[in-house]
């Protein structure tokens, strides 16, 4: 079996600047990490690969500094890493970030499953696994909180709802997101620091996975960031006193004449 887990490289704060003409985000200069959530998928796969065999390969989108994310995920167990980067990439949404992949997956070819992270931390969007499953017409199951079953044919996952879970079956290859319930990622051995820090990673540009220039970054983003500020903050507010009841009938004469204009 032939696991790819799909990760991106975030910036490790809050305090992110905003490119003034291109309303996309300054990562330089700014410490970064793995997304959170992929770790979870790194971890699955690991799991998976020690209970079925195969081999594990880590694929991530970004300029050259997100081989520090790659090195780290072999450190943790992966097999092999690749990296897709080219000027041509800047300013990607989700839409065309999750097509520059799902061409790097299929230049791979042989993927039998596909594990991302629900969403990433700086986009929260949970847009770009479920796009790439898309791009490729793959089977897709979403929110996975456990795998249950899994063979060469197969899987049997359950898939984390508001209420509980419902068990999905689907055929392979299939495209998975996990949430952070599915397990507790691991910290890397000596042994996969040493091995990361000799790996040789593959680095594809848009030639190499035969993307079309004009699905690419900002030209190919169908959504735009138009105007990017910070909300006013509203200090104003006023306490209402009395009895619960009568906070509550005071509450919601409040909101009628707020909502509807009466009071």
């Amino acid at each position: 079996m032939h696991f790819v887990v799909c990760i991106k490289q975030v910036p490790d704060t809050n305090d992110v600047k905003i490119d003034p003409n291109t309303n996309t985000l300054m990562r330089d200069g700014v410490a970064a990490i793995i997304n959170p959530f992929d770790m979870y998928a790194i971890e699955e796969a690991i799991r998976l690969k020690e209970k079925h065999g195969g081999k594990i390969t880590a694929l991530t989108m970004g300029p050259p500094q997100a081989e520090a994310a790659l090195r780290e995920a072999i450190s943790m167990g992966v097999d092999e890493a690749i990296l897709v980067s080219d000027r041509a990439f800047a300013g990607s949404d989700t839409y065309a970030t999750s097509y520059t992949l799902a061409m790097a997956l299929r230049k791979i070819g042989d993927a039998t499953l596909v594990i991302c992270g629900k969403q990433a931390s700086d986009g929260d969007t949970a847009q770009v696994g479920p796009g790439m499953a898309t791009h490729l017409d793959m089977a897709q199951v979403t929110y996975v909180r456990k795998v249950d079953e899994l063979d060469e044919n197969h899987i049997v996952a359950e898939r984390l709802l508001e209420s509980g879970y419902e068990v999905v079956e689907s055929e392979l290859p299939c495209m998975l997101t996990v949430v952070k319930e599915i397990n507790e990622p691991r910290l890397p051995s000596l042994k996969g620091k040493m091995k990361a820090r000799k790996a040789e990673i593959t680095t594809w540009n848009a030639a190499d996975i035969d993307a079309d220039p004009e699905m690419l970054g900002l030209d190919g983003s169908p959504t735009k960031v138009v105007k990017i500020f910070t909300p006013e903050r509203h200090a104003d507010g006023e306490m209402l006193e009395g009895e619960p009841n009568e906070i509550v009938e005071q509450l919601v004469s409040k909101l009628k004449d707020v909502v509807l204009g009466v009071s």
